[in-house]
C-alpha cells in the first residue's frame, strides 16, 4: 500500500513539472519571443486605401460620378454625435446636387430610415450591410468614390472641424469650395 502511495506521489510530481513545462513554454513563445516581421500599424490595416475597388453588391456606384458612402449604425454613439455634420453635407448637397449619399448600416432598412429620419438625414440610398461589407472596420467611417466605386478618399470616426472641412471640400470640389 505504501508503494502504490509513493508512485502516485512520484505520478503527480511529474505531471506537476510536466504542466509547469508546458505553460512556460507557451509564456515565452508568447510573450517574449519576437516576431519575425514588425505587426503593421492599426492605422493601415483598418482604413481602405484609395484606388480600392469597393464591390459592395448591392450599389450601382454609375449612377453617379461622385458618391459618399456613409457606414453608420443606429448604435453608435459617435455617428450620433456627428449628425450636425452630415446634416451639412445633406444641406451643401441638396444646393449642387453632384453627390450621390449612400448610408450603409447593419440594421433593418426600416429601422435605419426611421433612425436618419429622427436626425432629419435625407440620403439617395439605404442599404444594409455590415461595415466588414464595405471593407471598413468600424462606424462612422465616409469614403468618397468615383463613378466605379473605387474610393478616392476615407475618413474614419467622429471629425473635427478641420477635418469636416477637408471632407466638404473633397466631397464638393467639382462644384464649389467648403
Amino acid at each position: 500500500m505504501e508503494n502504490i502511495r509513493k508512485y502516485a506521489e512520484i505520478g503527480s510530481n511529474v505531471a506537476i513539472i510536466l504542466v509547469a513545462l508546458m505553460l512556460g513554454y507557451f509564456i515565452v513563445g508568447r510573450y517574449l519571443a519576437t516576431p519575425n516581421s514588425p505587426p503593421k500599424p492599426v492605422a493601415e490595416t483598418e482604413v481602405i486605401k484609395p484606388g480600392t475597388k469597393l464591390a459592395l453588391l448591392e450599389v450601382d456606384w454609375s449612377k453617379s460620378e461622385r458618391n459618399l458612402l456613409m457606414v453608420l449604425s443606429t448604435t453608435c454613439r459617435y455617428c450620433t454625435e456627428s449628425m450636425p455634420f452630415y446634416q451639412r453635407l445633406v444641406e451643401r448637397n441638396a444646393r449642387v446636387k453632384d453627390l450621390r449619399l449612400i448610408a450603409v448600416l447593419p440594421q433593418a432598412v426600416e429601422e435605419a430610415r426611421k433612425y436618419l429620419g429622427e436626425h432629419n438625414l435625407t440620403v439617395d440610398e439605404i442599404v444594409r450591410a455590415a461595415p466588414s461589407e464595405a471593407m471598413v472596420r468600424g462606424t462612422p467611417t465616409l469614403l468618397l468614390l468615383d463613378g466605379n466605386g473605387v474610393v478616392l478618399q476615407t475618413w474614419v470616426g467622429k471629425l473635427p472641424t478641420e477635418v469636416e472641412t477637408e471632407v466638404l471640400t473633397a466631397a464638393f470640389s467639382k462644384t464649389e469650395g467648403p
